[in-house]
């Protein structure tokens, strides 16, 4: 595998670990973007995909510039750009199946040093993909790719082969009183 932009070898991480961020609470994407931005300013490469979520989100336009800008990522969406509501369509299930394959691939390519799946769990617990497939995708990581894990309803299999799970807890939510989502802050 090519050293990439790293200056060399010993500043790549020795192991790749697997990371899931799940729970009722905010700031789930969050995290990961945050880690998506640590891992470029240390110039490793990312590969950022979502199987739900179809729409530019605020934090996609930054990763978007980001990428124009030169920096290391791949940003991919594979859902249909809707909220999906009752059973996914076949359609939803085959952009899932479809995106899921792409990433698998990519990870195991050696050209990411991180690979963010957002919305994992979520698209599990949904029936688009499921949480064998996502198993599946963590005995494929190969040892120096970090997979980052994002959504509500992780599996306890799914917590239990991961190295570092932080569930985000609602404690509190202006949502509770009305407040939609508000440009910058959650979309």
């Amino acid at each position: 595998m090519s050293e990439g932009i790293y200056d060399s070898m010993k500043d790549r991480f020795e192991r790749g670990y697997v990371q899931i961020y799940t729970g009722n609470g905010k700031g789930k994407t969050t995290a990961s973007i945050g880690l998506t931005l640590r891992a470029l300013g240390a110039g490793m490469r990312v590969l950022f995909a979502q199987l739900i979520k179809g729409s530019k989100y605020s934090e996609i336009k930054m990763l978007e510039r980001i990428s124009d800008l030169g920096g290391s990522i791949t940003f991919k969406q594979y859902g249909e750009g809707r909220f999906i509501v009752g059973p996914p369509s076949e359609s939803d299930k085959e952009a899932a199946k479809i995106g899921l394959e792409e990433i698998r691939t990519a990870m195991k390519s050696g050209e990411y040093d991180l690979v963010v799946l957002d919305e994992a769990n979520v698209a599990a617990k949904l029936g688009l993909i499921s949480f064998s497939d996502l198993i599946s995708l963590i005995d494929d990581k190969p040892p120096m790719v970090e997979l980052v894990l994002t959504g509500r309803g992780a599996s306890d299999e799914l917590i239990e082969r991961a190295d570092l799970v932080t569930e985000m807890r609602e404690i509190k939510h202006y949502y509770q009183k009305g407040v939609m989502a508000r440009m910058g802050i959650e979309s």
